[in-house]
């Protein structure tokens, strides 16, 4: 048993490692690698620490998919719900530090900068330096914070995360009817995964703070991070395998049906509010109105 184990955790960082890998080598390609990269040591670390998240948020959850261990949620405490998301934070921090600030990266950046070509007689003067972009700014812009008017993208996302979710809930019971129908019953659950009853009978404030920590760094992670490097179809893999350990494979088309959507309005509107504004809006109604229902 103790063998199995090693074996799932040896997997799981080896397909992060790998995972990671590939995601540096289709940031090169995209020309989205930090200046700091140039860097051998920075590039490196960054690396380590993306695979690790994607280890142990991602591939964990795949490699026990189907070992048969039930989860104990009676040991579970509050802080812990948060844990895979400020993994998360500090993973994109990191990664960002290390691409970014200090001398190293403001050295690479700057020999990134090729000088303009002189003329024969040294008559035009050369073109001022492009202006500094703050470390602050340019970490809004990496992760696709940045929108002309935040207030008007966090409506879009009201208005179409809900329409989202009466679309996915509408798909989700003609494809259980069709399952139904075909004598595929048992593929549709009868009652949802056991984390989410749980975290259905938290304090209504817990559960609205769950729904506002999923959207904000889920979204911040899958669709600022991952989804201009390495694509919508990759980055909606990651995200649904994510949530295998629910427990529920019906479930993961709702919730591949629903990256899916938060990726084409993060590309159509250039920003992730509005992803991160549906995102928690599904989640809240699910976990406030839905599931206690």
């Amino acid at each position: 048993m103790a063998a199995d184990s090693a074996l799932r955790i040896l997997a799981a960082l080896l397909l992060g490692l790998a995972s990671a890998l590939a995601l540096d080598r289709l940031s090169a390609a995209r020309g989205l690698l930090p200046p700091g990269f140039r860097v051998a040591w920075r590039r490196g670390l960054a690396l380590v620490v993306l695979g690790s998240l994607l280890a142990v948020g991602i591939f964990a959850p795949l490699v026990s998919f189907g070992t048969g261990a039930e989860p104990d949620f009676s040991q579970v405490r509050t802080p812990q719900l948060f844990a895979l998301h400020l993994l998360m934070l500090v993973t994109m921090a990191v990664w960002f530090l290390l691409g970014f600030a200090g001398a190293a990266a403001r050295t690479a950046l700057a020999g990134s900068r090729t000088a303009p070509e002189i003329e024969v007689f040294g008559e035009d003067p050369a073109p001022p330096a492009p202006p500094q972009v703050s470390l602050g700014r340019q970490f809004l812009a990496q992760f696709g914070l940045l929108a002309p008017s935040v207030p008007r993208e966090i409506g879009i996302g009201l208005v179409l995360g809900l329409a989202a979710w009466i679309a996915v809930l509408l798909v989700l019971i003609a494809i259980g009817a069709v399952l139904w129908a075909v004598g595929g019953e048992n593929a549709v659950p009868k009652q949802p995964p056991a984390l989410v009853p749980f975290i259905a009978g938290l304090p209504i404030g817990i559960r609205l703070l769950i729904s506002l920590s999923a959207g904000v760094f889920e979204e911040g992670f899958f669709r600022g991070f991952l989804q201009p490097r390495i694509g919508i179809a990759l980055s909606t893999a990651f995200f649904a395998l994510a949530h295998l350990s629910y427990g529920e494979p019906f479930m993961l088309i709702g919730i591949t049906l629903l990256s899916l959507i938060y990726a084409l309005l993060t590309r159509w509107r250039q920003t992730i509010w509005p992803a991160i504004t549906a995102h928690a809006l599904f989640d809240a109604i699910q976990l406030v109105v839905v599931i206690p229902a």
